[in-house]
C-alpha cells in the first residue's frame, strides 16, 4: 500500500519538474540563435534596465523612467502594469543582459504550463493535462508573441487566462478563485485585463441565466450565491492592484494617453485581413491573420468534435455528478460560445461593440483575443485525450516533441533580426552611459510636444526667455520635417538628466528651466517652500521663475492622495483575501 501511494504521489508531482523542462524546450531556439528583437523588445529593455537602477538606488516602486524623452523621464510606471517590468528588472540584477530575455521567456512559458495543468486536470488525468500544458506553452500565438512581437507582457499574462477560466466554470466558484487572476491581469498588462474581465462577464451572465432553467437534480449552484460570489470576486480582484489601478486610471488624464489608439493602431485598422498604408504594418497583419485562420478552424473543429462526443458521455458524467457534487460540469458549450464571440471581434462588423464598450478600443488589435482562443483550443484538446494508463506513454513523448517542433517552426517564421545597436548588451552599454532615449507618446504629458524637445539638453540652464532652448543645443529634425520619422544618431542624444537638489545665488532674477518633464506628481520647493504654478513651455520642461538672490531647489516625487488611496485599498483587499483563505480552511475542516 504504501508503495502505490508513493507512486501516486510521484505522479502528481513529476509536472513541477517536466514542465519546467518542457518550456526549456520552447525556449532553446532562444538560447541557440540568440534573442529575437521583437517589435516591443527596445521598449521592454529600457524598462527593464530602468527600474533595475531604481532598485539599485532603494526605488522599490519606480514611478518616473528618468531616461526617457532624452532623460528628461516620462511616467511609464505610473501606467504601465508592474508585474513584468519588475520581473525584468529583477532578472537584470541576477543574470547577465544578454540572458535576461531568455529567461524571461522560460518562466512566461513555465507559468503558462502551469496554469494550464491545473486547469486541465480538473477535467481530465495528469497524462493528458501534461500533454495540454505542454501544448498550452508552444502554442503558435504564444511563440508569435514571444518571438515576433516580444510583448513580453502580453506574454506572461496568458499565464493567468486559464486561472480565470477554471475560476468561472468550475460548479462552485470561489471569491479567491476569481480575485487572484483578476488581479494578476491587471498588474500584467491591461489589453488582456480588459478582455478577461469581458471573457468574465460573457461566461458568468451564461451560467447566471442557465442556473436559473436548470434542474435542482445537477447540483448547480443557486443563482443569487452565484452571483454574490462572482462579483465579490470581480471586485476584490480590482480592489489587490488599486495600489496600481487608481493612480493609472486617475492620472491617464495628464498624458496623452490617446496618443495609443492613432492610425495603424486602431481596432479599426486592425481587423482580420485588413490593409493600411503602411507596407510593414500590412505584412504583420497578414502573418497574424493567417494565423488565426489556423486558430480559429482548429479550435472550431476541436469543438464540434467535442460537443459532438458530450451526449454520449452524458450518462456517465450524471452519474459521475451525482458522487461527488464536488465534479466540474461540461464546459464545452461555453468554450463554443467563447469561440463565436471571438469570430465576430475579429471581423469588421463587430465595430459597434468595439466603439461603445468601455475600454474595448485600448486593445488596439482584435487579433489579442488569440490569447483566450489559444487557452480556449488547448482546453478543448485537453478534454478530447484519451485519459486511460495505455496513453501514458505516448503523451509523455509527444509532449516534448509537441514542444520541440512547435518552438522551432515559431522561431523559423516569427523570429526578427537584431542590429548590433539593439542587441542587448549594446543597449545596457548605451544605458550606463547616460544616453537619453526617445519619448513614449502615450506617457508624454498632455501640454508637452515630442516633436518640439531637443535630444542634447543640459541638466538645466537659466534665462531670461522661458521659452528659450538651452544654448548650442541641436534643434530635433521633427521640428521642421513633419515627415521625420528616423532614429537621432547617438551622439546628438548626449543629454544629462535635471539634479534633484541644487543651490543657485543669482545676481538678478532668471528663469530655471530644468531637463525634467513637467508633471502634477511633483514637488518643487524653493529654501523650504512650495514653489506655484511652473512656467508653460513647448517641449514641456520644467521651468521656475527665480528672484535674485540664493535659492535651494529641491525637486522630490510626491504621493498624491490617488495614489495613497490605492495603496489603502490594495492593503484592505489583501487583509480581505488572507480571510477568505481562512474562511475556506475552516469550511474543509468542518467537513
Amino acid at each position: 500500500m504504501f508503495s502505490a501511494v508513493a507512486r501516486y504521489a510521484n505522479k502528481m508531482r513529476r509536472h513541477h519538474i517536466l514542465l519546467p523542462l518542457a518550456a526549456l524546450l520552447a525556449t532553446l531556439p532562444l538560447l541557440l540563435h540568440g534573442c529575437s528583437c521583437g517589435h516591443d523588445f527596445g521598449f521592454h529593455l529600457q524598462s527593464w534596465l530602468e527600474a533595475a537602477q531604481q532598485l539599485r538606488h532603494g526605488t522599490l516602486y519606480p514611478h518616473w523612467a528618468w531616461t526617457a524623452a532624452y532623460n528628461a523621464g516620462e511616467p511609464r510606471f505610473v501606467y504601465y502594469p508592474p508585474l513584468s517590468w519588475m520581473l525584468g528588472a529583477l532578472l537584470t540584477l541576477l543574470f547577465p543582459i544578454s540572458a535576461t530575455p531568455a529567461i524571461y521567456t522560460w518562466i512566461a512559458f513555465t507559468a503558462a504550463g502551469f496554469a494550464m495543468h491545473h486547469l486541465a486536470r480538473q477535467y481530465t488525468s495528469p497524462n493528458a493535462a501534461l500533454l495540454a500544458a505542454a501544448l498550452y506553452m508552444a502554442n503558435p500565438y504564444m511563440l508569435f508573441n514571444a518571438f515576433e512581437r516580444t510583448a513580453y507582457a502580453e506574454l506572461l499574462a496568458a499565464a493567468w487566462i486559464p486561472l480565470l477560466l477554471l475560476a468561472v466554470l468550475r460548479k462552485h466558484p470561489t471569491v479567491q478563485g476569481i480575485a487572484i487572476p483578476v488581479a494578476l491581469l491587471w498588474l500584467t498588462n491591461a489589453p488582456a485585463a480588459v478582455m478577461a474581465c469581458y471573457m468574465l462577464a460573457l461566461l458568468a451572465a451564461v451560467r447566471l441565466i442557465a442556473a436559473y432553467r436548470v434542474s435542482k437534480k445537477t447540483f448547480s449552484p443557486k443563482p443569487f450565491p452565484l452571483l454574490l460570489t462572482i462579483s465579490t470576486g470581480t471586485v476584490l480582484g480590482l480592489a489587490l492592484p488599486a495600489f496600481y489601478l487608481v493612480p493609472a486610471a486617475y492620472e491617464r488624464r495628464y498624458v496623452q494617453i490617446a496618443m495609443a489608439i492613432i492610425p495603424n493602431m486602431r481596432f479599426e485598422d486592425n481587423f482580420l485581413f485588413g490593409h493600411t498604408a503602411d507596407v510593414p504594418h500590412n505584412v504583420v497583419l497578414h502573418t497574424i491573420s493567417l494565423l488565426a485562420v489556423v486558430l480559429l478552424l482548429l479550435t472550431l473543429g476541436t469543438i464540434a468534435v467535442l460537443l459532438y462526443r458530450a451526449p454520449k458521455a452524458g450518462c456517465a458524467q450524471e452519474a459521475r455528478a451525482s458522487a461527488s457534487h464536488q465534479e466540474p460540469g461540461t464546459p464545452g458549450p461555453y468554450l463554443a460560445l467563447l469561440t463565436v464571440v471571438i469570430v465576430f471581434l475579429l471581423v469588421p462588423i463587430s465595430t459597434p461593440l468595439w466603439r461603445y464598450l468601455p475600454d474595448l478600443a485600448f486593445l488596439q488589435f482584435p487579433w489579442r483575443l488569440l490569447t483566450i482562443l489559444s487557452a480556449v483550443l488547448v482546453f478543448a484538446i485537453a478534454l478530447l485525450l484519451p485519459r486511460g494508463d495505455r496513453s501514458r506513454k505516448p503523451m509523455l513523448i509527444a509532449a516534448p516533441v509537441c514542444v520541440l517542433a512547435l518552438s522551432l517552426l515559431g522561431i523559423t517564421l516569427y523570429r526578427q533580426a537584431c542590429e548590433a545597436t539593439g542587441l542587448p548588451s549594446a543597449t545596457a552599454a548605451l544605458f550606463s552611459t547616460h544616453h537619453g532615449v526617445p519619448p513614449t507618446d502615450e506617457y508624454t504629458p498632455n501640454e508637452a510636444d515630442n516633436d518640439v524637445l531637443r535630444s542634447n539638453d543640459p541638466g538645466y540652464w537659466l534665462t531670461p526667455n522661458p521659452a528659450a532652448f538651452a544654448p548650442g543645443t541641436i534643434p530635433n529634425p521633427a521640428a521642421t520635417d513633419p515627415n521625420f520619422s528616423g532614429e537621432l544618431p547617438v551622439e546628438q542624444t548626449v543629454s544629462a538628466q535635471a539634479p534633484r537638489h541644487l543651490v543657485l545665488n543669482l545676481a538678478q532674477p532668471e528663469t530655471l528651466v530644468l531637463n525634467l518633464r513637467d508633471f502634477p506628481d511633483w514637488r518643487l520647493t524653493r529654501n523650504g517652500t512650495e514653489l506655484p504654478a511652473h512656467l508653460q513651455r513647448d517641449d514641456g520642461l520644467l521651468a521656475i521663475a527665480l528672484p535674485s538672490g540664493p535659492s535651494t531647489i529641491d525637486i522630490a516625487w510626491h504621493y498624491t492622495l490617488d495614489q495613497q488611496l490605492g495603496i489603502a485599498i490594495s492593503a484592505c483587499a489583501l487583509a480581505l483575501l488572507g480571510l477568505t483563505f481562512l474562511r475556506s480552511r475552516k469550511i474543509k475542516d468542518c467537513r
